[in-house]
């Protein structure tokens, strides 16, 4: 049985929904309420396709280009230690990724979907918590549950955008973004070091 509440609290730093506010907001602001609630449904199909891809298949595609897992641990928790220290030192994933919202064209899908939901850490955990050999259909049907729980809950918090950001605002999305960074650098050593441990049991 899987740690249901540590997988939900991973998958929420990685998706990081509160984050994703302020980029909604800046996205859609030039829209009506019903292109806002089709943006937000849009993304949220999107990047929910994009991660269960991953659940189904990412394992697949390292096999077929013989990349063991551990390899992609290793190198994912390395990408995710960046990704967090990024978030903590540099400028906070809504600060970053309003700034490519002026520049994109479809919206929806960049920067809401990808990468401000389904981030490079989204990806990797759902590859990384349904590996095939350790955990089983059940439990992977359980974290694609749970995952999916995430993306529901950034649907809402994107389609209640305006009232949940004149509670947090720009300061409070940034700081909860720099404490999601913080508990990804602890997942992200945490992954690097069971992946080389993983190698070296081979």
């Amino acid at each position: 049985m899987i740690d249901l509440l540590a997988t939900f609290i991973f998958f929420f730093a990685v998706i990081d929904p509160i984050g994703t506010v302020p980029v909604f907001i800046a996205v859609t602001s030039r829209y009506d309420e019903s292109l806002k609630r089709k943006i937000a449904v849009r993304a949220a199909l999107a990047s929910g396709s994009i991660l269960i891809f991953f659940v189904m298949a990412g394992e697949v595609i390292l096999k077929i280009i013989n990349i063991p897992l551990s390899a992609f641990q290793i190198a994912g928790g390395i990408v995710l230690f960046i990704f967090a220290l990024s978030m903590i030192f540099g400028e906070s994933k809504p600060e970053e990724e309003v700034k490519m919202a002026t520049s994109a064209t479809e919206k929806a899908i960049f920067p809401l979907a990808v990468p401000s939901i389904a981030s490079p850490g989204a990806m990797l955990a759902a590859v990384l918590l349904t590996e095939n050999h350790h955990y089983s259909v059940l439990e992977q049907a359980q974290t694609t549950a749970i995952m999916i729980s995430v993306l529901f809950i950034t649907l809402l918090l994107m389609l209640g955008a305006s009232k949940v950001h004149r509670f947090i605002g720009d300061s409070g999305a940034s700081i909860i973004s720099r404490v999601m960074g913080l508990i990804l650098t602890s997942v992200a050593v945490a992954n690097v070091l069971a992946g080389i441990k993983e190698y070296f049991l081979l």
